[in-house]
């Protein structure tokens, strides 16, 4: 698919999409308890390859209009009767391969193009050390993998640098061990609030899971416990959020206000502080879950560490691409393990629009600018997606391609920014 853009400024409100991360966690938790209800789900791509998966895990789940009513399988799923497809879903891949360890068979779990060429080494070293036979069929640490259960629980450790996925996987299946478990994690942790995301699901669930140090990377993990996740409503996600939010501050005559965003354990709520930081007029009401934009006024150059909020860096990078002065992005080498490598998207399309950026291994220095319109390349990538059609927004006589892929996080994407007044046509038949 692809779409054309053209000047455009923005008003009116709209609902922020519902937290992808906490709807992955939400399907999972629920799908190893008996009965849960899970309002407000996110419906898109990668939730779909969530829920597939843990129906051949053995959960029945109904799909309502705004509802997942989940019969679960109280922590002994059953052994997949078809190979686990996570399509493009990264979380996907690595909650099903921990989940798989749960069984007492042998589970094989694979993906798309791009998901087949992600590292999962740390989490499959780890889940061989507790007990589980778990491997990538060509040795790469990439899927297709094979995964034989078997858990039984010890003390190990983890590498924290490439992805949390790996340690939020681990803490949702060692309460079900059969021992006790204790897990470090080693090097500088990448995404904490993810991981913190994930904790609050477990107490949620009713899982006990003991922080031994101060810095949150030690935990001890009671074995042979049960989930009991009854009834929860998933919070906006502030992640697909920063796209409405950044979009206003960047086009002068702008006026939105985003609902559903309220305080939760998101790291990527940080992107308000962000914006107040580059001068733009943003409110929150906390209270009513409200953030108000209005734009027109200048942004200024910043220094954004990427370290614990990974996904909000093709959103800042767009920013950037319009404050006064020179930005950098740093401590982001991770996010070149996402869809795509996303800094070598950003240092690729960017500059079609006239930006001066300059690529490192781990950062992004961006020199703020006039943008002029371009035919860019999307990378099949939701986020990189999202944030050249905000530089489209301001460039105007725009093209992106691959715009199908917003289905991963954002499926109304476009239709909410038409709805505001943003000029996006599609032109996927001309």
């Amino acid at each position: 698919m692809r779409v054309s853009i053209d000047k455009s400024s923005i008003k009116g409100e709209v609902f922020a999409p519902s937290s992808k991360s906490y709807t992955h966690r939400a399907i999972t938790l629920a799908a190893l308890s008996k009965e849960s209800i899970v309002r407000r789900p996110l419906i898109s791509a990668d939730t779909l390859a969530t829920v597939r998966a843990s129906e051949l895990f053995g959960a029945s789940i109904e799909k309502m209009e705004d509802k997942l009513i989940i019969h679960g399988n109280n922590g002994k799923p059953k052994v997949p009767d078809d190979v686990i497809n996570a399509a493009n879903s990264g979380t996907t891949l690595r909650f099903m391969t921990a989940v798989a360890a749960l069984t007492e068979g042998i589970t094989v779990l694979t993906g798309d193009a791009s998901l087949r060429t992600r590292p999962n080494g740390p989490l499959l070293e780890v889940l061989n050390k507790l007990g589980v036979k778990a491997c990538s069929t060509r040795g790469n640490e990439r899927a297709p993998l094979v995964v034989k259960g078997g858990i039984k629980g010890q003390e190990v450790s983890i590498d924290g640098t490439i992805s949390s996925q790996f340690i939020s996987a681990l803490l949702i299946i060692c309460p079900l061990a059969e021992n006790s478990t204790i897990l470090s994690i080693k090097g500088q942790l990448k995404s904490r609030p993810y991981i913190d995301i994930t904790l609050e699901m477990l107490e949620l669930a009713g899982a006990k899971i003991h922080t031994d140090d101060s810095n949150g990377t030690r935990f001890t993990i009671p074995g042979k416990q049960k989930y009991d996740f009854k009834d929860y409503t998933i919070p906006g996600d502030f992640s697909s959020a920063s796209y409405l939010l950044a979009a206003t501050a960047m086009i002068g005559g702008s006026e939105v206000t985003v609902k559903s965003l309220f305080p939760s354990r998101q790291g990527d709520e940080v992107i308000i502080e962000t914006l107040r930081q580059m001068g733009a007029d943003i409110i929150w009401d906390k209270e009513a879950g409200n953030v108000t934009v209005r734009g027109g006024r200048r942004l200024k150059a910043i220094t954004f560490d990427a370290g614990s909020t990974p996904d909000l860096v093709p959103t800042i990078a767009v920013l950037a691409a319009v404050a006064e002065g020179t930005s950098r992005i740093e401590n982001a080498e991770h996010i070149r393990y996402k869809e795509t490598d996303r800094l070598r998207a950003l240092a690729t399309e960017l500059p079609k629009f006239g930006v001066d950026l300059k690529e490192e291994r781990d950062s992004l220095t961006i020199t703020g600018g006039k943008l002029q319109g371009a035919q860019v390349h999307g990378w099949d990538d939701h986020r990189i997606v999202m944030a050249l059609t905000l530089a489209g927004m301001v460039a105007g006589n725009t093209t992106i391609d691959t715009t199908e892929s917003v289905s991963i996080s954002y499926p109304n994407f476009f239709k909410d920014m038409r709805s505001l007044g943003a000029r996006i046509k599609d032109i996927s038949e001309e």
